[in-house]
Parts: structure tokens; C-alpha cells; sequence
């Protein structure tokens, strides 16, 4: 099953944002979503701090940062299939 991370804060309304956005293309492409809290790891607030959330593919490259780009999405989706 394909994978994509976002990294984020367990309080940022735009991580919750960014969640709720990627559900129906969840349903449709069927991956699964990996959630990582930036607040747990030192090395994680410093490679992103300012730029959550961070939607990237299992191979941590970045899709899109702070709102859904769907058309990034879509593309990379298309890519990994």
C-alpha cells in the first residue's frame, strides 16, 4: 500500500486542515497516511518548524507544505501507481 507522511502539531489547525482535505482522495487512491508530530523529535523541528504541515511521499519528498495542492497530489499519485 502506497504511503505519505505529513508531518505536523498535534494543536495546528492547519495540519487538521490539511487531514480532513486528504480524506476523499484517501478513499479513492487508497493509501495510507503516516502522521509524525514535529514536537517529538528535535531534528524534525528544525528540518521543519515554520513549513507545517508537510505532505510528503514515503520517500520524503516534498509534495506540499501548509495547504493541500491537489494538483501536486494528483500528479504524484499518477506517478506512483
Amino acid at each position: 500500500m502506497t504511503q505519505l507522511k505529513i508531518y505536523l502539531r498535534t494543536y495546528c489547525h492547519l495540519c487538521h486542515d490539511l487531514l480532513a482535505k486528504l480524506a476523499p482522495y484517501q478513499q479513492r487512491y487508497g493509501f495510507e497516511i503516516i502522521e509524525l508530530d514535529i514536537d517529538t523529535s528535535p531534528e524534525l523541528e528544525e528540518r521543519y518548524g515554520a513549513l507545517i504541515p508537510v505532505l510528503t511521499g514515503a520517500d520524503d519528498n516534498e509534495i506540499c507544505h501548509y495547504f493541500l495542492d491537489e494538483a501536486a497530489l494528483t500528479d504524484y499519485l499518477s506517478k506512483i501507481r
